[in-house]
């Protein structure tokens, strides 16, 4: 056992030593740099308002239609469908598809976002797969990359679907982006196109490295000598090592279980063999609270416009059908407008009680447990930056997967539902990764200098093996 323990911690330490140090010091820059992405905020803010008086046909769809959109593209309304997984952009003043897009129209669009550097405006490519920057809207290809040839360096990239600006990068973006999330998720743009293969080798890297750190610790937990049995050049030691490999040797005593639940935690954020539920609501859920499935039956013209109306002066930039206890809604920032009752104006939610109402019909049959209003974040909903909405419903069942549903009044809709299992891997993926616990996540900056320690103490672990890696 010692031999397979020293062996197999050895030869996966050499192999993967180096990635182990890529791995603990990117995720340092991704403490504060993430991928690049474009603000939902400045990407509201860049549309101009809405028009009611430039409907003129109401939508229709073309397969079953899953979300509803309408803004402007240029001076013409346009709905936005989501058709399956691909979305489809229809004029609505004349019912016509739009198309894909040619060059020239995707420079006008992404003048119309950014039209201070209009004139510098250069065409870069027409994307059919993503590149380093898009795999996070890899779902709304193809895409025309433009550059703005502004003082930053930033480039946009204008969907066909969509026929919008759907993601936004700077020089500085980037930069931070590759030495961060590029190199911790190994997003080398030809290897991460391949899904599977990525996926896979991710999983399997992430066990080697969790066997690894593993029987690192181990064998130096049954090497270490609490009462200096060793002796080193004539003078007692607590470790049988020298050199380097000294330091290797305390520093996995101190890092060696914060680098296996680290590595293991990585492990578990591929989600490998599906080993718990997902934390989107299933389809039963939703349709027991919209009353149905999505239909556009009641969007008329006449009732569109009149809902847009219904939000006052100024109309809103992006307004998003949405169904509730089988009415529908017209959603934009400013609240929610009744379509069958647009005099009434907005609302900033829909009633408490029928959430309440709603909430029971979601789990037919089960009994409920609590029924909560939050105005805090629990250890499930939240968000460091405060961006997801208060106050939600949080409704407990007396299920056998114990299921908890999170409702928003200001969608009218279930925002996350927790099972059992998938609270589980909320504390083993995101509490052991992100040392997300409530007593220090939110405690800054000493959930930095928490995690930068553990951080700087993995590169330490792994560097000091580098010498005796390469005589090996």
């Amino acid at each position: 056992m010692a031999r397979v323990i020293v062996y197999t911690h050895r030869w996966l330490g050499i192999l993967g030593g180096l990635l182990f140090i890529v791995w603990f010091g990117s995720g340092i820059v991704m403490m504060y740099a993430r991928m690049p992405a474009l603000d939902a905020h400045e990407r509201l803010t860049r549309l101009p308002a809405i028009a009611p008086a430039a409907l003129r046909v109401p939508p229709a769809a073309s397969g079953g239609v899953s979300r509803l959109t309408i803004s402007m593209l240029g001076e013409r309304p346009v709905y936005r469908l989501l058709e399956g997984r691909r979305w489809r952009t229809v004029y609505a003043d004349d019912g016509t598809d739009v198309g894909e897009l040619s060059r020239e129209a995707a420079l006008r669009i992404a003048g119309a976002f950014a039209p201070d550097h209009h004139a510098t405006l250069r065409y870069g490519e027409h994307l059919s797969d993503a590149d380093q920057w898009t795999f996070g809207v890899r779902g709304l290809m193809p895409m025309h990359r433009i550059a703005l040839g502004d003082d930053r360096g930033t480039n946009v990239y204008v969907s066909d679907q969509t026929v919008e600006v759907v993601q936004q990068t700077t020089s500085s973006g980037r930069r931070w982006g590759f030495f961060g999330a590029v190199l911790h998720w190994l997003y080398f743009t030809p290897f991460r196109r391949q899904t599977a293969l990525w996926d896979q080798s991710i999983v399997w890297l992430s066990i080697a490295g969790t066997l690894m750190a593993l029987g690192g610790l181990l064998w130096g937990l049954w090497r270490y000598s609490p009462s200096m049995a060793y002796r080193l050049r004539r003078q007692r030691s607590h470790t049988p090592y020298a050199g380097l490999m000294r330091w290797h040797h305390y520093a996995g005593i101190v890092f060696g279980v914060t680098t296996i639940t680290w590595v293991f935690s990585g492990l578990l954020s591929m989600d490998p063999w599906d080993w718990h539920p997902g934390t989107a609501p299933t389809r039963a859920q939703r349709e027991a609270v919209t009353g149905g499935p999505f239909t556009l039956d009641e969007l008329s013209v006449t009732r569109l416009a009149a809902a847009i109306g219904g939000f006052g002066s100024p109309a809103p930039k992006e307004i998003e059908i949405t169904r509730f206890r089988g009415s529908t809604y017209v959603r934009a920032e400013a609240g929610l407008v009744a379509v069958s009752a647009p005099e009434r104006g907005a609302v900033p939610e829909v009633d408490h009680k029928a959430i309440e109402a709603t909430a029971r019909a979601a789990m037919p049959g089960i009994d409920v447990d609590e029924l909560l209003w939050m105005d805090r974040y629990d250890a499930y909903y939240y968000d460091r930056d405060g961006q997801l909405s208060l106050p939600v419903l949080r409704v407990k069942y007396r299920d056998p997967q114990n299921t908890w549903l999170y409702l928003d009044p200001t969608r009218g809709a279930v925002v996350r539902k927790e099972e059992r299992l998938s609270r589980v891997n909320r504390w083993l993926y995101h509490g052991l990764h992100s040392l997300d616990f409530p007593f220090l996540y939110y405690r800054r900056p000493l959930w930095d200098i928490v995690v930068i320690v553990f951080s700087v103490g993995g590169v330490v672990l792994s560097a000091t093996t580098m010498v005796a890696a390469w005589r090996r």
